[in-house]
C-alpha cells in the first residue's frame, strides 16, 4: 500500500545487508524448520565483532516471509545504520505457528510448543552459526499482531533470555503484568508497545472475562513505576503494514543503546 513516508524503507544508495534462508533442526515438532536471518552490513567483512538479535515474529495468517517482503524490514535497518540512528544488529524470523489456530482462538492458543521452538531450538541455532552476542543484554523479541502476543508470552517466561520487549499491534503491558513476573524491572531494559492511530478508536481487548484495557494508560503507568515504557502511534494507520513498518522505525533505534 502506497504511504507518504515510504522514504525511511525506500531502496537507497547505502550498504545493505543480507537476508539469508537458513533450515534449522527442531526435534519436538520432528520436522526442519526455516527461518529468514538478516545480517546487517559490515557483518561478512569482519569476522570478530558480534552482534545483538532481534526475534521477529509475524502476523496471524502470514509466514516468516512477510517482514522482509511486506515489512522491508531489512531497507529500514540498512538505512537506519547508514544514518547513525540505530546499532546494527541481526534480525531472525521464523514461522509462528505449531499448530492449527482459527480466527478469535488466540486466547486459547498455546504457545508452549512455538515456545520450545524459538528457545530451545532457533536461539542455539543462532548463536552457534551466527556470530551473536548471546547473553541476555544482547536479545530482543517483538512482533505484531499475533507475533506480539506470542512475544509477550514467551518473553514474560523467559525474562533471563530476553532484554527488549516490544509489541505491534499485539496486546498491552500493564504493571499487573509486570508485578506479576519477577525479575522484570531488574532485566528488562525496554517494553515497547505501538498501535495504529485507527486500531485506538474503539476499546481494546483484554484477557477473557477481564474489562477492555486502554494501552496507552498502562504505558503511561509504566512508566510511572520506573520501567523503561515506549508507546508509539502510526498516524491514521490501521491494523496493517503501514502500521508495523513505522513501528519497527521507532523501535530499532531504542534497542539495544546501553
Amino acid at each position: 500500500m502506497p504511504a507518504h513516508d515510504a522514504d525511511f524503507y525506500a531502496l537507497k544508495d547505502v550498504p545493505h545487508g543480507n537476508v539469508q534462508q537458513i533450515l534449522f533442526p527442531s526435534p519436538s515438532t520432528g520436522t526442519q524448520r526455516r527461518a529468514f536471518v538478516y545480517t546487517p552490513p559490515g557483518y561478512d567483512a569482519s569476522q570478530a565483532e558480534r552482534y545483538p538479535v532481534l526475534y521477529l515474529p509475524h502476523g496471524w495468517g502470514e509466514d516468516e516471509t512477510a517482514w522482509a517482503n511486506q515489512g522491508h524490514a531489512n531497507l529500514i535497518m540498512d538505512n537506519l545504520i547508514a544514518e547513525g540512528k540505530a546499532k546494527p544488529f541481526i534480525i531472525v524470523m521464523t514461522y509462528g505457528m505449531t499448530n492449527e489456530v482459527k480466527p478469535g482462538g488466540l486466547f486459547s492458543f498455546d504457545i508452549k510448543p512455538f515456545q520450545t521452538v524459538l528457545v530451545d531450538e532457533l536461539i542455539p541455532y543462532v548463536d552457534s552459526h551466527f556470530r551473536t552476542l548471546s547473553d541476555q543484554p544482547h536479545r530482543a523479541m517483538a512482533g505484531l499482531s499475533m507475533g506480539g502476543f506470542e512475544t509477550k508470552l514467551i518473553t514474560f517466561a523467559n525474562i533471563d533470555k530476553f532484554a527488549y520487549i516490544g509489541l505491534l499491534s499485539g496486546g498491552t503491558i500493564s504493571v499487573d503484568d509486570v508485578s506479576k513476573t519477577p525479575g522484570f524491572k531488574d532485566k528488562v531494559k525496554l517494553a515497547f508497545v505501538s498501535f495504529g492511530s485507527r486500531e485506538l478508536e474503539g476499546p481494546r481487548m483484554g484477557p477473557p472475562g477481564a474489562p477492555p484495557q486502554d494501552p496507552r494508560k498502562n504505558a503511561e503507568e509504566l512508566k510511572a513505576s520506573g520501567v523503561n515504557s515506549v508507546f508509539y502511534v502510526s498516524p491514521n494507520t490501521a491494523h496493517e503494514f503501514l502500521s508495523w513498518r513505522r513501528s519497527l522505525h521507532e523501535l530499532a533505534p531504542l534497542l539495544f543503546r546501553d
